[in-house]
């Protein structure tokens, strides 16, 4: 049975497939399109469907439109409401509806030969329940989705048993905190439904000044729900102009409503803990992406797991979507990896290469060859086998530089065009992270936060975030050889155990894809070495 997932209504488009309950491709339309999230999260635009990823996905399984058994459209515009009856001021949200009931239709066009009565309909945030729930490595879990919006709520709290799910409580909109948070990152100059992760960076340079009153505002219920209204933010601290400088008072804004977030998640999920009695938790949605708040979920709310679907965030519901479909006739199989998208044999990157007529060589052993670099204090871009499905880069379209030098972290953010308070991220074996980092291992998917070592903090500060701590990638050698071969070639040149690991792009541009967009990203930012595959390209050689 072949059901392909589609994500196309509000931002950060994909497309997934399954096969016979497996996960055989998933996909962002960011990737093909370059657009940053595809497109902007408005009415106008929710007519765009995923097309790239969908067509990539079913060449890649060798499939055409006509072989699929169902398409699983993750929004179910029958329970939707009019948005002045849910308390939100979007005068337009009506075309988003219109758009939603004639996507069968649209989906067919972009893929001929679909028939429009094969796609589904999926409630929105049972797509992202799907996504965590029954492909995470726990049959029997409790799930937690919190996101923005959905049809006509911004929460789910539910359990999986034996994969099967039991809906446990909702909330209704206008209460979200996802939306919550979305206009305090508008509100400090940040561009909303996209820059969240900015203002989560931010908080820890602030204090929770204004916690107290935006309580009043923001905290959960005895019910296994919560109220999180508009918040009157101007009346807390100016707005910040797009572009102008931040200060104090803006950083301690972030870190009260980071606080409040994490107080109200950490209430709901001990709720669902009490309710589900189980001892893993597994969660999806945007909010689900704040690393922060996730970590003191694993610490304090009585669960022994917490697993993040990693693409927790609008694009994770083309493959939930698609696993809600699958799991009613197949027995889904858990997520493998998050290396889910496109990638190249050999001969097809020394053809990219010979096409583009730069100056390469194919040293015998590629994972050595960035280790040297790396130890040299070199940059280091990393494009290697499948991309990644989420906003994370996981060691296959990374940007990898020496952590034992401070001064590497303003370098990386200079090379990208980031904001200076933006911290970078540690990659390690796993069997090394636990003398290192204090938090929940294996931590694969840079979804955590972990506290660094005392005695490591000045051995590795590019990676040290200034409250102490590090989101970081635990790698095991068994699923990625290469990636821990180049980290032990550095150890052994070094000393330390540790690379820095951000994404393989610049700022306001999606993370890169295929070789071209490689080859265009080490022609414009300031990178030392690319690898592409097994084949080395040096900038002194190629702009010589």
């Amino acid at each position: 049975m072949h059901v392909l997932g589609i994500n196309a209504l509000f931002h950060d488009p994909a497309a997934a497939l399954l096969t016979d309950g497996r996960i055989v491709a998933a996909a962002e339309e960011e990737r093909f399109s370059r657009r940053k999230h595809g497109k902007r999260p408005v009415p106008f635009s929710a007519w765009e469907q995923p097309e790239q990823s969908a067509r990539w996905c079913l060449e890649h399984a060798g499939l055409t439109p006509a072989d699929l058994d169902a398409v699983a459209y993750s929004y179910d515009p029958a329970l939707a409401r009019p948005a002045d009856e849910m308390g939100l001021h979007d005068p337009w949200d009506h075309l988003r509806r219109q758009y939603a009931r004639e996507a069968p239709h649209f989906l067919a066009e972009a893929l001929p030969g679909l028939d429009p009565a094969k796609v589904k309909f999926v409630p929105h945030h049972v797509a992202h329940a799907a996504s965590a729930g029954p492909v995470s490595p726990y049959p029997d879990c409790a799930v937690l989705v919190l996101d923005g919006r959905g049809e006509c709520g911004s929460h789910l709290a539910g359990r999986y048993t034996n994969r099967e799910l039991t809906v446990l409580g909702t909330q209704r909109l206008p209460d979200s905190l996802g939306l919550f948070y979305e206009d305090l990152t508008q509100h400090l100059g940040f561009l909303r439904s996209s820059d969240e992760f900015k203002v989560m960076a931010l908080a820890s340079y602030g204090t929770p000044r204004f916690a107290g009153r935006l309580r009043e505002y923001v905290h959960a219920d005895d019910g296994g729900g919560f109220r999180a209204r508009p918040v009157p933010w101007a009346e807390f601290v100016p707005p910040r102009p797009a572009g102008g400088a931040w200060n104090q008072d803006h950083a301690d804004l972030a870190a009260s409503a980071q606080l409040c977030l994490e107080e109200t998640m950490l209430d709901l999920a001990r709720w669902l803990r009490e309710r589900t009695g189980e001892d893993a938790l597994t969660m999806a949605g945007g909010v689900a992406l704040n690393c922060v708040a996730n970590t003191r979920l694993w610490r304090e709310s009585g669960f022994r797991h917490v697993w993040v679907q990693p693409a927790a965030g609008d694009a994770g519901t083309a493959l939930g979507a698609a696993a809600h479909v699958a799991g009613q006739k197949d027995t889904l199989e858990p997520m493998p990896t998050a290396a889910l998208g496109r990638g190249w044999s050999d001969a097809e990157l020394r053809a990219w290469l010979d096409r583009a007529a730069v100056p390469y060589e194919q040293p015998a052993d590629i994972a050595e060859t960035a280790a040297e670099a790396l130890a040299a204090d070199g940059i280091v871009a990393w494009f290697q086998g499948r991309s990644e499905y989420g906003p994370r880069a996981l060691g296959h379209r990374s940007l990898l530089a020496h952590p034992g030098k401070a001064e590497n972290l303003e370098r990386l953010n200079a090379v990208k065009g980031r904001e200076e308070f933006r911290p970078v991220a540690p990659m390690v074996l796993v069997e090394r992270a636990g003398e290192i980092f204090d938090g929940p291992l294996p931590s694969p998917h840079m979804l955590f936060v972990h506290g660094v070592a005392a005695d490591w903090k000045a051995r590795i500060p590019a990676v040290v975030h200034v409250d102490g701590t590090a989101r970081i990638q635990t790698v095991d050698r068994a699923q990625e050889p290469l990636v821990a071969r180049m980290i032990e070639g550095f150890e052994r040149r070094t000393g330390l155990p540790v690379v820095v690991n951000t994404s393989l792009n610049t700022a306001g541009r999606p993370m890169v894809d295929d070789p071209r967009d490689a080859l265009e990203c080490f022609g414009s930012a300031p990178v030392d070495l690319l690898v592409l595959g097994p084949f080395a390209i040096r900038r002194g050689k190629a702009f010589a």
